[in-house]
């Protein structure tokens, strides 16, 4: 796809937001649209691919609309037909029920909500990996008119503006734009619905910094135990020299979320056998507990400082017990990179982002902190520029951690400087993430802004993996000399007489009309001689 008709598509998808837009908040309408998006998706490609198997390839939906009813008359072949695409994608939908038979109906002033619900029913039902797929999608909402025909109408503007999308035809191309769609909502609706997405610049750092030396690797597994959207988990597969043989797992505590994750690996052409999604409370329970339960990558962004329980019990948990302490409960934060820790096998990379108050922050973080360094888990650490996530202003961290490593020495990278100031967020440019990469990939220090500090130093400084205390990022100022400073003060000081002096020229011109006018005047003129006097010594 040309960058040209992918901002097209982006455009277009973007404009079916303006229709629920003035009806409700980005993180309530983003499930009717990108629900209606998927399932535009699913019919499309299940005609176009029926159209195929009947050797009869058609030109547009309307074609293939046209062929797939003729076939189902024959009970023969529909029986055939359908056996083939549940085989091929595990489900088929009556041709009455696809999108483009639905658009047809709104256009001839027939459809009806029910018609559009039955279609998600039958979906759902058809395979398990479909299983409640849209269940977040309530097409009787009042948010969507106050009567049937107002709930009605709005569905079918929506529908009416999808269907000009040749969505099945776009490959990965959907997947990106359904991922816009989400970076978009997550922009639009900022801390309410941000947290389900991690910015793509921050995600394809992160996924470079876990793949790297791997690339070529086949059966490449990556871990996310708070995946939101799924954006981290795909990222992979971007950089991946073997990104059809990847297995994804994932777990999201909103179901919501974690339908939305499910839709997005389908769009971006994962297959069911290596898709491995879960809807629970990852701090509550550990999963996976069957195997695999151990990944070559592990990427998280959990939310930053969230409640848990820090139940007692969890002493005995084998992803916390080793530490002898648990994360405050108004904290999880080390909770999270514990799990995703537990979780990484003994050659692979971990990275997640943190708020930088677990670089430092005391009591039992700071005990976490130091047995994971004693261990010479924490590999490296970099600080990224403030304000660059949709749901926070404050700036974050990337630790990035392994098993298993020769020393216990830790790398920090000061990239808090990187950025470019947007409109609402500040940008990680491509320079940036390159530079970042390309230093956390050399070791090597760089003046004021890399440091590979040494355990002793690391040591000395109390477990504090605070950036400023190894990374020294102080400007001193340019030395001032005192004979250009007096050179500069005589020169203004003779702009300022001559300015003077030509006011007074210009007093001349005017004439005092009273006494006190004329005391006022000549008053003014003799400070503006003497000031300009002063000047001229």
């Amino acid at each position: 796809m040309s960058k040209q008709e992918s901002k097209t598509l982006y455009q277009a998808l973007w404009n079916s937001a303006d229709i629920l837009r003035s009806k409700m908040d980005a993180a309530d309408y983003k499930d009717y649209l990108l629900g209606l998006v998927f399932y535009k998706y699913l019919s499309d490609r299940m005609l176009y691919s029926a159209a195929d198997l009947l050797e009869q390839p058609a030109h547009s939906l309307k074609e293939a609309q046209a062929i797939y009813e003729e076939a189902f008359k024959d009970g023969e072949l529909r029986d055939d037909l359908i056996s083939e695409l549940k085989y091929m994608y595990s489900y088929a939908l009556e041709p009455g029920l696809t999108f483009t038979s639905l658009v047809d109906k709104i256009h001839m002033g027939q459809f009806q909500l029910e018609d559009l619900a039955q279609g998600f029913r039958n979906i759902e039902q058809s395979s398990e990996l479909f299983v409640n797929l849209f269940e977040d999608i309530d097409l009787y909402s009042k948010r969507l008119g106050t009567t049937p025909q107002k709930q009605n109408k709005t569905i079918s503007e929506v529908m009416v503006e999808l269907d000009s999308l040749d969505i099945a035809h776009e490959g990965d191309a959907l997947g990106d734009a359904y991922e816009y769609l989400i970076g978009q909502f997550a922009s639009d609706s900022g801390k309410k619905a941000g947290e389900f997405y991690t910015p793509q610049a921050v995600s394809t750092l992160m996924t470079q910094i876990v793949l790297s030396g791997k690339e070529d690797k086949r059966g490449f597994s990556v871990y996310d135990a708070a995946m939101g959207s799924g954006s981290l988990l795909l990222n992979v597969q971007k950089f991946s020299n073997e990104p059809g043989t990847i297995n994804y797992f994932g777990q999201e505590l909103k179901t919501s979320t974690y339908n939305l994750a499910r839709m997005n690996m389908i769009l971006h052409g994962v297959d069911v056998a290596n898709q491995h999604l879960h809807n629970s409370d990852t701090l509550d329970a550990d999963w996976p507990t069957e195997e695999p339960t151990n990944f070559d990558a592990v990427l998280m962004n959990p939310p930053y400082s969230a409640k848990w329980t820090a139940d007692k019990g969890f002493l005995d948990d084998p992803r916390f017990a080793p530490y002898g302490v648990l994360a405050p409960k108004s904290k999880a934060d080390f909770a999270f990179l514990l799990h995703g820790y537990y979780h990484l096998k003994d050659t692979g990379v971990m990275a997640i982002v943190l708020p930088h108050g677990v670089l430092f922050r005391g009591a039992a973080e700071g005990k976490i902190r130091k047995i994971l360094l004693e261990h010479g888990a924490i590999d490296t650490v970099i600080g990224l520029p403030a304000n660059i996530f949709f749901n926070t202003s404050i700036p974050t961290t990337v630790i990035v951690l392994k098993k298993n490593r020769k020393n216990r020495d830790v790398f920090f990278i000061d990239a808090s400087k990187d950025f470019e100031k947007g409109k609402n967020q500040n940008v990680l440019t491509n320079d940036a993430i390159d530079n970042i990469l390309q230093t956390y990939l050399a070791r090597e220090n760089v003046d004021k802004y890399a440091q590979l500090a040494t355990f002793d130093e690391i040591t000395e400084n109390d477990f504090n993996l605070n950036i400023p205390r190894y990374v020294d990022t102080f400007e001193e100022e340019e030395p001032i000399s005192l004979k250009h400073v007096a050179t500069e003060l005589t020169a203004v000081q003779k702009d300022i007489a001559e300015a003077h002096q030509v006011l007074a020229t210009f007093l001349d011109d005017l004439v005092a009309t009273t006494d006190d006018a004329k005391d006022e005047l000549d008053a003014f003129k003799s400070i503006l001689t003497r000031g300009g006097d002063n000047h001229d010594k």
